[in-house]
C-alpha cells in the first residue's frame, strides 16, 4: 500500500504543480488537478476555492477484502491531497455513489452539520453558490468556463435564453455582460432558487433591472413550443442525455430529440441569432443534414480547459440562424 499511495503522491504533485501554476496565471479558482491518472485510483479532484472536491468512481464491494477502497488506502489518498495542495482535511470532500459525505480530521466520512453547506466561489470576477454536499453536482461545471466567457463576449444587448439552466451560471454571465433580457429555464423549483441567489450575490437582482430576468419552472420541450418566432438572439441549451422525470410530458432522449429541441430553438431565434448547444452524451452524433441552420460549427475543442485537455467527454457546438 506504501508504494502505490507514493505513486498517487508523485503523480498528483506533478499535475498539480503544472495546473495550479496555470489557474494562478489565469485567474481561476476553480479547476481539476486529477482525473483517474492512473488506474489503481480512480477517483477525479477538483480545487473550488479553499476547498477540494473528489469523486470516487469505483464502487464499494460488499465482501471488505474485495473493496478496491480499503479505509487505509482512502485516508492515505486524502492525506496526500491534504498535503499537496495545502486543502486542510476538514475542507476535503468526498463524492461516492451519488452520496455526499464529508471528511474531518480524524474521523471517517461525515455528513456535514447544516451550516456551511454553501460557499461562495469566484470565476471570472462573477460569483457562484456551491455546494460540495448535499447534491449531484456541485453548481458550477468547471468544463464549461471558456464556454461561459464565449457567451459573456456576445450576451450585451441580447435577449438570451438558457434553457436546462441548472443553477443559472450561464445566466449569470448574460447578465452581468448587460444583456437586455436573460430567461433562464428549468424543471426544477431548487436550482431555479439557487440561480435567483447566483444573481442576487452578483447584485443583478436590483429593483432598476429585476424585469429583465424571468425564471421559468417548466419541461424545456414543451416549454419551446410555446415560444414565438424572433423572440430571443441568443440560446444555451446543455440538456441531459436521458431524463424521465414525472413532471415532463415525455421522456427527453438526446440523440432521439435532439434534431426536435434544435429545431424549436432556431424557430424561436432572431435573423442570424445563436444557440450554444452542448451534451454530455459520449456517443452523441449531431444529425446535421436534419438541421436547418445556416452555420453550424464543432467548438468542443475550443471550448475545453486547460485542466480537461485530453480528458473531456462532452460535445459543444455553435449553431447560427
Amino acid at each position: 500500500m506504501e508504494a502505490l499511495l507514493q505513486m498517487f503522491s508523485n503523480r498528483l504533485t506533478k499535475v498539480y504543480k503544472h495546473r495550479s501554476k496555470l489557474a494562478r496565471r489565469q485567474q481561476v479558482h476553480c479547476y481539476r488537478i486529477y482525473d483517474r491518472d492512473l488506474t489503481e485510483f480512480p477517483i477525479s479532484i477538483d480545487i473550488y476555492g479553499e476547498k477540494a472536491y473528489v469523486s470516487l468512481y469505483a464502487k464499494k464491494s460488499e465482501d471488505p477484502e474485495m473493496d478496491p477502497w480499503p479505509e487505509d488506502k482512502l485516508n492515505g489518498c486524502f492525506d496526500i491531497i491534504s498535503q499537496v495542495t495545502g486543502v486542510a482535511l476538514s475542507d476535503i470532500y468526498l463524492k461516492q455513489r451519488s452520496k455526499m459525505s464529508h471528511r474531518t480530521a480524524g474521523q471517517q466520512y461525515e455528513k456535514v452539520d447544516e451550516e456551511g453547506h454553501f460557499f461562495t466561489v469566484e470565476e471570472s470576477g462573477l460569483k457562484f453558490r456551491v455546494n460540495l454536499t448535499d447534491y449531484l453536482d456541485t453548481g458550477l461545471y468547471l468544463d464549461h468556463r471558456i464556454t461561459r466567457q464565449m457567451v459573456r463576449e456576445v450576451a450585451r444587448d441580447k435577449n438570451l435564453l438558457n434553457l436546462f439552466c441548472y443553477t443559472g451560471s450561464f445566466s449569470v454571465y448574460g447578465a452581468a455582460a448587460g444583456a437586455s433580457s436573460v430567461t433562464s429555464v428549468d424543471l426544477s423549483n431548487t436550482y431555479l432558487n439557487w440561480a435567483e441567489e447566483n444573481f442576487r450575490f452578483n447584485r443583478l437582482l436590483t429593483p432598476l433591472t429585476k424585469h429583465k430576468y424571468r425564471f421559468v419552472a417548466a419541461d424545456v420541450k414543451a416549454y419551446l413550443k410555446t415560444l414565438k418566432p424572433d423572440s430571443f438572439d441568443l440560446v444555451i441549451m446543455d440538456p441531459p442525455t436521458f431524463s424521465n422525470s414525472k413532471k415532463m410530458k415525455d421522456i427527453l432522449d438526446i440523440q432521439r430529440d435532439h434534431v426536435e429541441l434544435i429545431s424549436d430553438v432556431l424557430n424561436a431565434l432572431t435573423a442570424g441569432g445563436q444557440l450554444y448547444f452542448s451534451t454530455n452524451f459520449t456517443r452523441f452524433v449531431l444529425d446535421e443534414k436534419n438541421i436547418a441552420a445556416s452555420k453550424i460549427t464543432d467548438i468542443t475543442k475550443r471550448t475545453t480547459p486547460f485542466d480537461f485537455e485530453g480528458k473531456l467527454k462532452r460535445w459543444c457546438y455553435l449553431i447560427e440562424k
